[in-house]
């Protein structure tokens, strides 16, 4: 069976210490429910201290209004700094992706911060589904160094939409690029798993609601669910 991977969407310490317990592999720390936004080094720091599970930080500007997935240089300048900070504090790898005001693939400053966080791995977010041309987006991405994951959803609406677009992906060879997430829901694992993927990313499944905190029984029931 192909190996799986469980990562869950994490705020904070208590986040990230119920992931744990729940079984999950790894999770990404974001700092905003919505998945924008840097989150501070504080926080990555002391979840570390807490949780032994790998930390895939998000690298954003959900700071200003409007942002999308486009990246000013100035803004990516300071998504370098704040990557250096946060690798300091205890990150794994990180989880960023820009498009370009057209709905391509911003390979400029993608690349930009993938010299700048190597060698540490990274995830593409679901950018990808919000390309012009998905197929294209895809192309441009998935050889770029370094590159761990791609969180996808196959479309801008959510998996029930983008099943297609998953299954053309992994029986193009993508399957173990994929990290499947966005509006994932329990009766997705089996068809995703009968394709070859393996990896994938919850975050409101396992809370009663986005101002609740991820709990341990909801994280258990995915990691039975996804395997391994």
């Amino acid at each position: 069976m192909t190996p799986s991977l469980l990562e869950v969407v994490t705020l904070d310490v208590r986040d990230a210490v119920a992931a744990e317990e729940g079984g999950a592999d790894r999770v990404e720390v974001v700092a905003h429910p919505s998945g924008d936004g840097t989150p501070e080094a504080a926080t990555v720091a002391a979840i570390a201290r807490e949780c032994s599970l790998p930390q895939m930080v998000r690298l954003g500007c959900g700071s200003r209004p409007g942002a999308g997935y486009t990246v000013t240089p100035a803004e990516l300048e300071e998504l370098k700094r704040r990557a250096r900070e946060l690798a300091d504090a205890g990150a794994a790898g990180f989880v960023f992706g820009f498009l370009t005001a057209e709905g391509t693939v911003d390979l400029a400053a993608t690349e930009a911060l993938v010299g700048a966080i190597a060698p540490l791995p990274w995830t593409f977010h679901r950018a990808v589904d919000h390309a012009v041309d998905v197929q294209a987006a895809w192309r441009a991405v998935r050889l770029l160094p370094n590159l761990a994951t791609i969180l996808t959803a196959g479309a801008a609406t959510g998996v029930e939409d983008g099943l297609p677009v998953l299954r053309a992906r992994a029986h193009a060879g993508d399957a173990g690029l994929i990290m499947a997430g966005g509006g994932l829901e329990r009766h997705h694992v089996p068809l995703l798993r009968a394709q070859g993927i393996g990896s994938f990313h919850v975050g409101g499944a396992v809370r009663t609601g986005w101002s609740a905190p991820v709990e341990a029984r909801l994280v258990r029931q995915w990691r039975e669910l996804v395997g391994g």
